[in-house]
C-alpha cells in the first residue's frame, strides 16, 4: 500500500491551472474536515447549543419541504441570471467545472453532501448561533473567495446564505439548510456536468 506523504501538502495561493484532478479532490476533502472540525470545537465551546439537538427532525415534514423549496426558488433566480447576465459575470476561475465537470453522479452527491453537511455545521450550527444570519453571511460570503471579483455573484452567495439561515430559523433543524445547500449543489453539479458532456459530443 502506498503511503501518502504529507511534507508534499503546501498551503498558499493555487493556480486553479497547476492543479491536477487528484489534488483538487484532495484540497477540496481536507478543507471540508478541516470546515467540520471548526464547526464541532466552536459549538463544543458554546454554552447550551448541543450539535445533537440542531440535527432534530421534530419538525417533520416541514424540514424538506422548507429545504426543497428554498433550494428549487434559489436554483430558479440562478437559471435567470445565467440567461440574462454574461458568462464572465458568474466566473469563478474554473474551479466549479473542475470539481464537477468529469465526475459521475454518484461523486457529484457525495461531494455536494460532504460540502453542505460540513458548512452548514460551520456556518449556520456554530457561526451563527453566535453572530446571527447578517453577519455569518458576510463572512460566507467572504470565504468564496473566487466570487469576490464580481459584486453580483457575491450578493448571490450573501443572499444564500441569509436564505439558508433563515430556513435554519424557521425549522429549528440544521437538516434543512443541508438539504437545500445539497439539492443547489447536486444540481449545479449535475449542470456543469453535462453541459461540458454536450459541449465534448459538439465538437
Amino acid at each position: 500500500m502506498k503511503k501518502f506523504d504529507f511534507k508534499n501538502i503546501r498551503f498558499g495561493k493555487v493556480d486553479v491551472n497547476d492543479l491536477n484532478d487528484r489534488t483538487l479532490l484532495l484540497n477540496l476533502y481536507i478543507t471540508q474536515v478541516l470546515t467540520l472540525i471548526i464547526g464541532i470545537i466552536i459549538i463544543f465551546f458554546q454554552s447550551n447549543h448541543k450539535i445533537i439537538s440542531m440535527f432534530t427532525f421534530q419538525g417533520g415534514w416541514k424540514i424538506p419541504i422548507w429545504g426543497t423549496v428554498f433550494a428549487l426558488a434559489v436554483l430558479g433566480i440562478d437559471m435567470l441570471i445565467s440567461r440574462w447576465v454574461p458568462k464572465e459575470v458568474s466566473d469563478d476561475g474554473g474551479i466549479n467545472e473542475m470539481i464537477f465537470g468529469k465526475r459521475p453522479l454518484w461523486h457529484i452527491a457525495l461531494i455536494s453532501f460532504i460540502v453542505a453537511v460540513c458548512e452548514e455545521v460551520l456556518f449556520r450550527g456554530a457561526i451563527q448561533h453566535a453572530l446571527g444570519p447578517y453577519w455569518t453571511s458576510i463572512l460566507f460570503a467572504a470565504i468564496h473567495i473566487r466570487y469576490l471579483q464580481h459584486w453580483l455573484m457575491t450578493g448571490m452567495v450573501f443572499s444564500i446564505s441569509y436564505g439558508l439561515g433563515w430556513i435554519y430559523i424557521q425549522t429549528g433543524s440544521l437538516w434543512t439548510p443541508i438539504i437545500a445547500h445539497f439539492i443547489i449543489d447536486f444540481v449545479m453539479g449535475c449542470i456543469l456536468r453535462f453541459s461540458k458532456e454536450e459541449e465534448e459530443q459538439s465538437t
